[in-house]
Parts: structure tokens; sequence; C-alpha cells
């Protein structure tokens, strides 16, 4: 039976990983990206990671995505774009090379923390569970406690992302004649 039902989360989360990317359409990607994380909650469901399966389709199948196809429809891309037209000269090999150094920055900091971030110790023993917390507890005192700077951060981008969205949403209005949002017109 767990075989069976890996067998359709894989399906579901390789058709899905492959319509996002293959997808011209910003609002069909999007909604391929829910298929995906649909996928994965099924693994945490196989899994018993019943409150992480919950997480992945609240928060993620719901509110993040949901962020998305506000910000696709806030910004009016939600058809197809000519990819040839380069808006900034130069825009894409310098985004290409802070990619690639963005990657190997990742890729040495992964290599040379390994093992903290598995959280094997360096005395090479694990660390035993807290059986008197319940999971929440648990997973709560390390997010906010250990990864308190990656959550914030997290916030930080998904704000930022925000603000970023009203912005660009603003200039393309002032630049197409119309009046800003919220301008009143008269």
């Amino acid at each position: 039976m767990a075989e069976a039902v890996f067998a359709v989360a894989a399906v579901l989360m390789l058709a899905g990983a492959i319509g996002v990317v293959a997808s011209r359409n910003p609002v069909h990607a999007a909604l391929f990206l829910v298929q995906t994380l649909v996928g994965v909650a099924l693994l945490f469901i196989l899994n018993d990671a019943h409150f992480l399966a919950a997480v992945q389709v609240v928060v993620y199948a719901g509110a993040i995505v949901i962020l998305f196809l506000f910000v696709i429809m806030l910004l009016g891309v939600d058809k197809a774009e000519e990819l040839r037209v380069e808006p900034i000269f130069g825009q894409r090999p310098l985004a290409a090379v802070i990619g690639a150094a963005l990657a190997a920055v990742l890729g040495t900091v992964i290599l040379t923390t390994a093992d903290v971030l598995s959280g094997i110790r360096q005395s090479g023993g694990e660390r035993a569970l807290d059986g008197e917390a319940t999971d929440i507890e648990r997973m709560g005192r390390v997010l906010f406690g250990e990864f308190a700077f990656a959550v914030e951060i997290t916030a930080a981008l998904l704000t930022i992302a925000v603000v970023g969205a009203v912005v660009l949403t603003r200039r393309a209005a002032r630049s197409d004649g119309a009046a800003p949002a919220g301008s009143g017109g008269g």
C-alpha cells in the first residue's frame, strides 16, 4: 500500500514540477505548484508526519500560492511575454554571474556546515528527544531558538516581495498614463 501511495505522490509531484517549468502562463504555473505541494503533503502523510502535511497544505499550497497569484494578478503578468527582448541591457549576463556566485557560496556553506545542518553534534552522539514536550512545542523551540534568524529573514523576504509588487504596479500605472491606484482620479 505504501509503495502505491509513494508512486502516486511521485507522479503527482513530477507532473506538477514539469508543469511549473513548462507552463507559459504564470497562473497555470502557480496551479501546477499547488499540485506539486499536495504531492509533498502526501509523502508527509505516508511518513506519519500529519502536522507537517497540514502545514504544507495550509501554509504553502494555501497562503503562499495565493500570495503568488495575488502578485501575478496585481502586476498583470497573466499573459506570456516576449523573452527575446531584454528590458535592461546586460541584465541576463549579470543575473547569471550573480546566480553562479550565490550557488557557489551556498554550496560552500552546505559543505562546511553539513554536521551542524544535519543536527549531528561534533561529539558524534545524537541528541535525545524531550519526552515531556509535544511535537509542536519542540518545533517551536527549534524554529524560534536555533533557527530564529532564518525565520525572520523569510518573513522579511516575503514582506519585501509584496512591497516590491506594489511599487512595480504603481510605476506601471504611471507609465501607462493611467491614474495610480487610490488617487481618486478627479
